[in-house]
């Protein structure tokens, strides 16, 4: 008689996704979480691996495979088998991808060709393998795209998700700016604070920037700054929950003023610190802040 996997706290993470999007960072990640790792086992084997973790005759509780183009035409295989697997085993697939972009900016900074042609242009092989892996991301329970993390903030984001099982984080990134050099191109969401008094008018603040303690307090002086920040945390509670669930790991929050040295460096401040006590991974960015003249 079988005993059962999901009992005895057995778990099988199936790992794939596009060349060069971060998949090696995350398997590691996973073996320093505690899983039993193997890198590039051949589609074939899988299911005799899922038996063996399934007859709970190994000190293996949780592990994790990776398997991804190097497979060549034996990855057709996987969508059925993973369909086979998850009868059993309490099994996750979890497909990680990036732009073509940041994809091409990777393989040209690491000076490494593409797995699948080493003759032919990185961005037709790109869109190649995207078409090969289709048909398991379509199945993929769970969908990282790497495009906006660095490798420190990919393995954060890996940890919160996988070592509390059911928990799903997201990266929020708070963003400041000066409406003078341009909206950041990346943002999600974008907030004007330009109706709020400037501080660059107050002769003594005007060298000062929105992250210091004298600055902050003039900017939240004023009735409408206390106003403002209640009603974006309360429609930021209500709008993440429903980004998560829809599968979005990465979500850039950005306010721009003028110049972006004071009240959106405040406010980003503010925002990004009422994200955090509610248990999102955060961090801010003041893109402009050192772009001031005087």
């Amino acid at each position: 008689m079988k005993r059962s996997a999901a009992s005895d706290g057995r778990q099988l993470v199936i790992l794939t996704g596009l060349s060069g999007s971060g998949k090696s960072t995350v398997l590691k990640t996973f073996e320093d979480l505690g899983y039993y790792c193997v890198d590039n086992l051949p589609v074939e084997l899988i299911p005799t691996f899922s038996e063996l973790n399934l007859q709970g005759n190994s000190e293996v509780e949780r592990a994790a495979l990776l398997v991804d183009a190097r497979e060549g035409d034996q990855l057709e295989r996987l969508p059925a088998l993973y369909k086979q697997i998850r009868r059993d085993v309490p099994a996750s697939l979890v497909f990680i991808e990036a732009s073509d972009e940041a994809l091409l900016r990777r393989f040209s900074e690491t000076r490494r060709p593409h797995p699948l042609g080493h003759d032919r242009p990185v961005r037709e092989v790109l869109s190649h393998e995207r078409r090969l892996m289709a048909p398991i991301r379509k199945l993929a329970d769970v969908v990282i795209d790497t495009t906006k993390f660095n490798v420190h903030e990919l393995r954060q984001f890996i940890t919160d998700r996988f070592q509390s099982r059911g928990k799903r984080p997201m990266m929020v990134s708070v963003v400041s700016f000066g409406y003078r050099y341009g909206l950041p191109p990346d943002s999600d969401l974008v907030f004007d604070v330009r109706f709020l008094p400037n501080p660059h008018f107050i002769p003594r603040l005007r060298k000062l920037s929105g992250q210091n303690p004298k600055v902050a307090r003039y900017i939240r002086s004023f009735p409408q700054t206390g106003e403002f920040l209640r009603r974006i945390e309360t429609l930021l509670t209500y709008l993440i929950p429903h980004y998560i669930r829809e599968g979005k790991s990465y979500l850039t929050i950005s306010f721009g003023c003028t110049g972006g040295r004071h009240r959106s460096v405040m406010l980003a401040e503010a925002v990004r610190r009422a994200l955090a006590k509610r248990g999102y991974t955060t961090k801010v960015v003041h893109r402009d802040l050192d772009k001031w003249t005087g």
